[in-house]
């Protein structure tokens, strides 16, 4: 499985910076689009900390932004990149967001169940900014550092030696 890349906060904020005048499109699979009147509903900033199948403590921070499609359609146009921006600022001045957090789009609709989809790459052209999303993939840290994931754990174990016991597994020693 090819390891998915993460957009992190800095880098998607910086996108939307330079595109202001722009309209900002979601597309969620090929052809399939997030209605263009959307509505960005929250923006989430969520500190994550795990343990992995290797037993290693992994800590990070998740930067969510819920998108909805309203039941009746709008607006045949997505809303201005400025007006993402608009509300950023409303958020930021509560809630200042990690600059390195890992950027997830929370969207579901009559087509897909609502889950976390991961911006991937960014597409501008004369009037869109066009950000593409994929499913947030599942990985396995220990598989990552050179580890296994799946097999058995590996557990240190301490021998003991029998022979220096003699009250031990004799005859009438009480251990059997």
């Amino acid at each position: 499985m090819n390891k998915q890349e993460s957009i992190q906060w800095g880098a998607f904020k910086q996108a939307l910076l330079q595109n202001p005048s722009l309209d900002l499109q979601f597309q969620y699979a090929r052809d399939k689009w997030v209605t263009p009147s959307y509505h960005i509903t929250e923006i989430k900033q969520a500190p994550i900390t795990s343990v992995d199948c290797g037993g290693v403590k992994n800590e990070w921070t998740e930067i969510i932004i819920q998108l909805m499609e309203p039941a009746n359609q709008q607006q045949l146009r997505a809303m201005k990149v400025r007006k993402a921006l608009s509300i950023i600022d409303i958020v930021e001045k509560v809630m200042p967001l990690d600059i390195n957090g890992v950027v997830r789009i929370e969207f579901g609709n009559n087509e897909i169940d609502t889950r976390q989809l991961s911006p991937t790459e960014f597409i501008s052209d004369e009037e869109n900014l066009i950000v593409n999303l994929q499913p947030v993939a599942v990985q396995c840290k220990a598989n990552d550092r050179g580890g296994s994931c799946g097999g058995p754990v590996k557990q240190k174990i301490e021998l003991k030696n029998l022979t220096a016991d003699s009250s031990c597994c004799t005859p009438g020693g009480g251990c059997c």
